[in-house]
């Protein structure tokens, strides 16, 4: 079992580290970040289609640097996964409670009362 677990954790850092190593050196073409995301390339290729195109609106906020916004965006996305987490956990409590509680009947006597 520990020889296996070995295995696993040298297989984990190989996936990890391997991809790291094999990039390093490698400088992108001139225009193209790694890391600039689909809006900037939605960005040049409309540009490129249509150099005379306008924006509807402009942000109502910009954010100081590009790490703000980044540290926004982690916090929103960890505020989403909370939330849903909360939820799943609640849907799951409640699913259990209704299955372990017993089945009630109606009691005959108190429904007469009610009428």
């Amino acid at each position: 079992m520990k020889k296996t677990n070995l295995l696993i954790v040298a297989a984990l850092l190989g996936l990890t580290i391997l991809p790291l190593w094999w990039v390093n050196g490698i400088e992108p073409p001139a225009g193209i970040e790694w890391f600039g995301g689909s809006d900037r390339q939605a960005q040049n290729m409309i540009l490129a289609l249509a150099p005379d195109y306008s924006a509807w609106f402009e942000p109502l906020w910009q954010p100081a640097s590009g790490e703000i916004e980044s540290l926004l965006f982690a916090l929103q996305a960890a505020l989403g996964a909370g939330f849903i987490g909360y939820w799943f956990g609640v849907s799951v409590t409640r699913h259990e409670l209704r299955q372990s509680e017993p089945a009630r009947l109606p009691d005959p006597i108190q429904s007469r009362v009610d009428c």
